[in-house]
Protein backbone atom coordinates (compact mmCIF):
# COMPACT_ATOMS: atom_id res chain seq x y z
CA UNK A 1 0.00 0.00 0.00
CA UNK A 2 1.25 3.46 -0.90
CA UNK A 3 1.76 5.67 2.17
CA UNK A 4 -0.94 8.36 2.20
CA UNK A 5 1.61 11.19 2.34
CA UNK A 6 3.09 10.06 -1.00
CA UNK A 7 -0.13 10.35 -3.02
CA UNK A 8 -0.06 14.17 -3.17
CA UNK A 9 3.40 14.33 -4.81
CA UNK A 10 2.30 11.73 -7.36
CA UNK A 11 -0.87 13.65 -8.31
CA UNK A 12 0.35 17.24 -8.14
CA UNK A 13 1.98 17.33 -11.56
CA UNK A 14 -1.20 16.47 -13.46
CA UNK A 15 -3.32 19.54 -12.66
CA UNK A 16 -0.27 21.79 -13.05
CA UNK A 17 0.41 20.50 -16.56
CA UNK A 18 -3.28 20.52 -17.51
CA UNK A 19 -3.70 24.14 -16.42
CA UNK A 20 -0.68 25.29 -18.43
CA UNK A 21 -1.85 23.16 -21.36
CA UNK A 22 -5.31 24.75 -21.11
CA UNK A 23 -3.77 28.21 -21.46
CA UNK A 24 -1.84 27.09 -24.53
CA UNK A 25 -4.88 25.43 -26.15
CA UNK A 26 -7.09 28.45 -25.63
CA UNK A 27 -4.44 30.93 -26.83
CA UNK A 28 -3.93 28.90 -30.01
CA UNK A 29 -7.71 28.68 -30.47
CA UNK A 30 -8.03 32.45 -29.97
CA UNK A 31 -5.30 33.21 -32.51
CA UNK A 32 -6.76 30.65 -34.93
CA UNK A 33 -10.28 32.05 -34.60
CA UNK A 34 -11.79 28.90 -33.04
CA UNK A 35 -14.50 29.36 -30.45
CA UNK A 36 -13.77 27.36 -27.32
CA UNK A 37 -17.33 27.93 -26.10
CA UNK A 38 -18.80 25.75 -28.86
CA UNK A 39 -18.94 22.01 -29.29
CA UNK A 40 -16.13 22.12 -31.82
CA UNK A 41 -12.92 20.14 -31.69
CA UNK A 42 -11.03 22.91 -29.90
CA UNK A 43 -14.00 23.71 -27.67
CA UNK A 44 -14.50 20.10 -26.60
CA UNK A 45 -10.81 19.49 -25.89
CA UNK A 46 -10.47 22.77 -24.02
CA UNK A 47 -13.60 22.20 -21.94
CA UNK A 48 -12.66 18.71 -20.85
CA UNK A 49 -9.06 19.71 -20.11
CA UNK A 50 -10.51 22.44 -17.85
CA UNK A 51 -12.77 19.90 -16.13
CA UNK A 52 -9.93 17.41 -15.69
CA UNK A 53 -7.66 20.13 -14.29
CA UNK A 54 -10.32 21.13 -11.76
CA UNK A 55 -11.10 17.59 -10.64
CA UNK A 56 -7.45 16.60 -10.37
CA UNK A 57 -6.67 19.83 -8.50
CA UNK A 58 -9.36 18.94 -5.96
CA UNK A 59 -7.95 15.44 -5.49
CA UNK A 60 -4.44 16.83 -5.18
CA UNK A 61 -5.58 19.39 -2.61
CA UNK A 62 -7.37 16.69 -0.60
CA UNK A 63 -4.33 14.41 -0.50
CA UNK A 64 -2.10 17.42 0.19
CA UNK A 65 -4.12 18.06 3.33
CA UNK A 66 -3.60 14.46 4.41
CA UNK A 67 0.14 14.73 3.70
CA UNK A 68 0.32 17.90 5.79
CA UNK A 69 -1.57 16.17 8.62
CA UNK A 70 1.00 13.37 8.49
CA UNK A 71 3.89 15.84 8.63
CA UNK A 72 2.32 17.80 11.49
CA UNK A 73 1.71 14.57 13.42
CA UNK A 74 5.48 13.98 13.16
CA UNK A 75 6.16 17.43 14.64
CA UNK A 76 6.49 19.59 11.51
CA UNK A 77 5.20 23.16 11.60
CA UNK A 78 5.82 26.00 9.15
CA UNK A 79 4.19 29.15 7.82
CA UNK A 80 5.27 28.01 4.34
CA UNK A 81 3.05 24.94 4.72
CA UNK A 82 0.08 27.08 5.72
CA UNK A 83 0.59 29.40 2.74
CA UNK A 84 0.90 26.42 0.38
CA UNK A 85 -2.21 24.79 1.85
CA UNK A 86 -4.23 28.01 1.50
CA UNK A 87 -3.07 28.63 -2.06
CA UNK A 88 -3.74 24.98 -2.91
CA UNK A 89 -7.33 25.23 -1.68
CA UNK A 90 -7.94 28.48 -3.55
CA UNK A 91 -6.41 27.01 -6.72
CA UNK A 92 -8.35 23.75 -6.49
CA UNK A 93 -11.73 25.37 -5.91
CA UNK A 94 -11.09 28.08 -8.51
CA UNK A 95 -10.28 25.53 -11.20
CA UNK A 96 -13.14 23.24 -10.23
CA UNK A 97 -15.53 26.17 -10.57
CA UNK A 98 -13.79 27.20 -13.81
CA UNK A 99 -14.24 23.68 -15.17
CA UNK A 100 -17.97 23.85 -14.47
CA UNK A 101 -18.22 27.33 -16.01
CA UNK A 102 -16.48 26.01 -19.12
CA UNK A 103 -18.85 23.01 -19.20
CA UNK A 104 -21.85 25.36 -18.98
CA UNK A 105 -20.51 27.49 -21.85
CA UNK A 106 -19.80 24.37 -23.92
CA UNK A 107 -23.29 22.99 -23.20
CA UNK A 108 -24.90 26.24 -24.40
CA UNK A 109 -22.94 25.78 -27.65
CA UNK A 110 -22.86 29.45 -28.60
CA UNK A 111 -20.06 31.50 -30.07
CA UNK A 112 -19.79 34.22 -27.45
CA UNK A 113 -17.18 36.65 -28.77
CA UNK A 114 -17.28 38.74 -25.61
CA UNK A 115 -16.06 35.79 -23.58
CA UNK A 116 -13.57 34.56 -26.17
CA UNK A 117 -10.75 36.88 -25.13
CA UNK A 118 -11.62 36.68 -21.42
CA UNK A 119 -11.19 32.90 -21.28
CA UNK A 120 -7.42 32.77 -21.91
CA UNK A 121 -6.89 35.88 -19.76
CA UNK A 122 -8.65 34.22 -16.81
CA UNK A 123 -6.63 31.06 -17.39
CA UNK A 124 -3.35 32.99 -17.51
CA UNK A 125 -4.23 34.45 -14.09
CA UNK A 126 -4.95 30.90 -12.94
CA UNK A 127 -1.57 29.77 -14.25
CA UNK A 128 0.09 32.45 -12.11
CA UNK A 129 -1.87 31.16 -9.11
CA UNK A 130 -0.71 27.62 -9.86
CA UNK A 131 2.88 28.84 -10.18
CA UNK A 132 2.72 30.55 -6.78
CA UNK A 133 1.21 27.44 -5.20
CA UNK A 134 3.88 25.23 -6.78
CA UNK A 135 6.62 27.58 -5.60
CA UNK A 136 5.59 27.15 -1.97
CA UNK A 137 5.24 23.40 -2.49
CA UNK A 138 8.77 23.33 -3.83
CA UNK A 139 10.00 25.20 -0.77
CA UNK A 140 8.36 22.58 1.44
CA UNK A 141 10.11 19.72 -0.32
CA UNK A 142 13.46 21.14 -1.41
CA UNK A 143 14.16 23.61 1.39
CA UNK A 144 12.35 22.10 4.37
CA UNK A 145 12.34 18.40 3.41
CA UNK A 146 8.70 17.78 4.37
CA UNK A 147 7.70 14.10 4.04
CA UNK A 148 10.95 13.37 2.21
CA UNK A 149 13.17 10.59 3.54
CA UNK A 150 16.84 11.49 3.66
CA UNK A 151 19.01 9.07 1.72
CA UNK A 152 22.61 8.24 2.32
CA UNK A 153 24.97 9.00 -0.53
CA UNK A 154 27.26 6.07 -1.19
CA UNK A 155 30.82 6.75 -2.14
Amino acid sequence: MIPIQHIHPMLVHFPIVLIYMLVAIDLVALVGGSAVTRRSGAGTISTFVALAAGMLAMGTWFFGGLALDHAEAAGFSSDVAEIHESLGGITAFAFLIWGFVRLALWTRNRDTRGVTIAIPLIEICGAFLVTATAYYGGLLVYELGVNVAKTAIAG
